[in-house]
């Protein structure tokens, strides 16, 4: 399978947090998956980290060398994405979380999330 993760779920795995359900981790762990993070998660992540919020402390640089040390795959943000988000139900309005089910959506990927709002979007969207 071909996982896409979350904002979220990329900094729970890199600080290896208890927030990071069984599921999730077992996916990510499973050879057999090929994982990949979103240059707009880490362009988010140094969005919130500068507006100091709390929940957004990793280094995006760090962090983003991490993954890739890890062997994730980083997806880069293409105007076929952007395109994609128009065609997305309203359902909410965080640019960065549509971005992410458009990637998904236009690459094939499961977007793996445990946000409720991200995973009531039609799709390739696995709640976990």
């Amino acid at each position: 399978m071909r996982l896409l993760l979350d904002t979220h779920l990329i900094l729970w795995t890199a600080e290896n947090s208890d927030k990071l359900s069984q599921l999730a981790r077992s996916l990510i762990a499973d050879p057999r998956n090929e994982v990949f993070f979103s240059a707009v998660s880490i362009w988010e992540i140094a969005i919130k980290r500068a507006l100091q919020r709390p929940d957004f402390v990793s280094n995006p640089r760090s962090l983003r060398e991490g993954l890739l040390r890890a062997g994730y795959v980083e997806l880069t943000f293409t105007g076929e994405h952007g395109i994609a988000v128009d065609s997305l139900p309203a359902i909410h309005r965080d640019p960065f979380d549509r971005i992410l089910i458009a990637q998904a959506t236009v690459e094939g990927l499961t977007l793996l999330s445990s946000d409720s709002k991200v995973v009531q979007y039609p799709g390739p969207i696995l709640a976990v």
